[in-house]
């Protein structure tokens, strides 16, 4: 019989045991209302020609970051950057910090650090009578990251 390493089912992460932080200026949060989040690197690929080929090569020639999330509606921190903004002129940039750490899994943990982060915008105010909790969705972008913590490779990888 073929002997393989195949993904043991406790080593699957849980998604709700994240942990999130937002460091804005000298002011650290624990953004426990967060409901998702995904942060993505997307890298520019240029075509470019070469002499003696019909067809064009494929060059990295750059990278954006860029996050969502959804949170409950219930905090006000997202929004008085945006009115900081709209008094000032002046943006705030900040971290975003996300731990994934499942105790049950043997990969230990993995933390990024979204860092020069801005909000491309967000809900000033909103209800809905028919709902049973309120929720926003937050997107934006970030200039650099780093990866602090990362997970240990499982047995068989």
């Amino acid at each position: 019989m073929n002997k393989r390493a195949l993904l043991k089912g406790r080593d699957v992460i849980s998604g709700s045991l994240a942990e999130c932080y937002l460091k804005i200026k000298d002011r650290r949060y624990n953004f426990m209302s967060g409901l998702d989040f995904e942060g993505s690197f997307e890298k520019t690929v240029s075509q470019v020609p070469i002499l003696g080929r019909t067809g064009k090569a494929n060059k990295t020639t750059g990278w954006s970051g860029k996050y969502k999330m959804k949170v409950h509606y219930n905090t006000s921190i997202m929004r008085m950057l945006l009115l900081h903004y709209k008094d000032t002129g002046e943006d705030t940039y900040f971290e975003i910090q996300v731990t994934n750490e499942d105790p049950t899994s043997a990969i230990g943990r993995q933390t990024v650090i979204f860092i020069d982060c801005l909000a491309n915008g967000g809900v000033l105010s909103k209800f809905d009578a028919k709902s049973e909790y309120l929720d926003e969705e937050i997107e934006g972008t970030f200039d650099d990251f780093k990866i602090p913590e990362e997970f240990t490779l499982l047995e068989g990888m």
